[in-house]
């Protein structure tokens, strides 16, 4: 009779903790909004912090996120997205020293007044060196030797230079 009461309790316990976890997921997706729809690649080589964290100054710089806004806390991007809490936090103290972000004690992560270009290009850097480790480990992989990466990357360039001309008359 007690190992069926143990079972019992242990079971209701679980019920209980299921409960929560759903909760705490549907509150976190009642704070989604359509403004951050986050569209994160796991395979890109790129880190997942950084995903979110150019995704958020992306939607400032296009005028989507404005000043005052507020971001969802920590824990609950975390459940939305599916990730660890120490990624978003990490992604938001990126864009809380690059000043993008404000977090008030209490009250909330709010999008912060725009900052100058300056003030972003750490990220930019990030993103930019996650993409070129990606594609040219990618291409070394591939067994390319670095001379005709090089020779690559410069004929992308100039086509890309050469179709922005075209585009501008």
């Amino acid at each position: 009779m007690e190992a069926v009461s143990a079972l019992d309790k242990i079971h209701k316990l679980h019920t209980i903790v299921t409960m929560i976890q759903l909760l705490q997921y549907d509150k976190a997706k009642d704070m989604s909004d359509a403004r951050l729809n986050f569209q994160l690649d796991f395979h890109s080589g790129l880190p997942i912090y950084t995903q979110i964290a150019n995704q958020i100054q992306g939607r400032v710089a296009n005028g989507i996120l404005k000043p005052g806004d507020q971001l969802p806390t920590v824990r609950a991007l975390a459940l939305e997205l599916r990730v660890n809490f120490n990624t978003v936090a990490r992604a938001y103290r990126l864009l809380d020293e690059a000043r993008i972000i404000s977090t008030q004690q209490g009250r909330g992560t709010y999008i912060s007044e725009k900052p100058p270009p300056t003030m972003t290009e750490r990220l930019r850097r990030e993103s930019l060196e996650g993409l070129t480790r990606r594609f040219v480990g990618e291409a070394l992989r591939l067994g390319f030797p670095q001379t005709e990466i090089r020779q690559m990357v410069s004929e992308q360039l100039k086509s890309w230079k050469e179709s922005q001309e075209v585009n501008e008359k």
